[in-house]
């Protein structure tokens, strides 16, 4: 026996309320399984699951109710337009950072006009950053670090899946580009202190990976090695660019005015107004 969809979304919505998870995240895995866009999910209400459908919605549906992210239970996220395959290895990439995506295209082309860039994405996770500004600017050679062997392998997929060539190298932070110059840096750092984990919501917590997530020194750690080793890696004019927590621009801040004395540090803040993108850059 199968149901209508509107049936089964309705059913699997008020289960997910029942358990303070996401209620939408049903709908999210509906368009999944059925393949349908979301106006023509509520196009279709009144149609009929399929057997298969219906066996897959409510297989899925259960690892919702444990508390799994729809993400990693559909397996993919979509991200400055493209889609990205996600598992445990890799955080699950947010709206907020496609900002600074949108910002380092923005003020790259002002600083570096026409010009084949050699770009690094340090620490790249899932490689949304690296493969979204490498289609974005074609010309641009990317390099892309991480020190997880699982993420990499997640990473070097999502850039396969959309046709974009970047260089993978594993290794700690800046490590595996410390013997070359950069035009352009790049990072979404993990940037929680671990004392924040309590605050934090299960689904995160309980799934998403913990060295992607925590740092040291009140978060505040990888921003300060940054801020140490990248003046002795970056060409003139430069660029860098790095998401921080809401409350580290301040911080953040004055790690990269100290480094960089002559460069143009602002801090910039995502669409609720919050700080969130430190930008580091020079156009001499």
């Amino acid at each position: 026996m199968t149901e209508k969809i509107y049936e089964a979304l309705q059913r699997a919505s008020s289960l997910l309320e029942e358990k303070g998870l996401e209620p939408h995240t049903a709908q999210m895995l509906m368009e999944f399984v059925t393949k349908k866009s979301r106006v023509n999910l509520f196009a279709d209400v009144r149609e009929l699951l399929t057997e298969d459908q219906h066996q897959a919605f409510w297989d899925k549906t259960a690892e919702l109710l444990e508390g799994k992210p729809v993400q990693y239970v559909i397996g993919e996220e979509s991200f400055y337009g493209y889609t990205f395959k996600v598992d445990d290895n890799v955080l699950i990439p947010r709206p907020e950072t496609e900002e600074l995506v949108y910002g380092a295209l923005e003020r790259g082309r002002k600083i570096f006009p026409n010009k084949s860039i050699a770009v690094a994405d340090i620490g790249t996770g899932s490689g949304a950053i690296a493969v979204s500004f490498k289609k974005e600017w074609p010309e641009s050679i990317v390099t892309a670090t991480d020190i997880s062997e699982g993420a990499l392998t997640i990473a070097k997929h999502n850039a396969i899946a959309n046709d974009a060539v970047i260089d993978f190298r594993l290794g700690d932070l800046l490590e595996p580009i410390e013997q070359e110059k950069w035009d352009i840096v790049l990072s979404n750092p993990p940037y929680i202190a671990h004392e924040e984990a309590a605050q934090m919501s299960d689904t995160v917590l309980n799934h998403e990976p913990h060295n992607a997530l925590f740092a040291e020194e009140d978060g505040l750690y990888f921003y300060r090695k940054l801020a140490e080793n990248l003046p002795a890696l970056m060409n003139k004019p430069f660029l860098i660019a790095v998401e921080i927590g809401y409350l580290q621009g301040p911080a953040v801040h004055k790690l990269f005015q100290d480094a960089f004395p002559t460069a143009l540090v602002e801090t910039v803040q995502d669409i609720n107004g919050k700080d969130r993108i430190i930008f580091c850059e020079t156009r001499e």
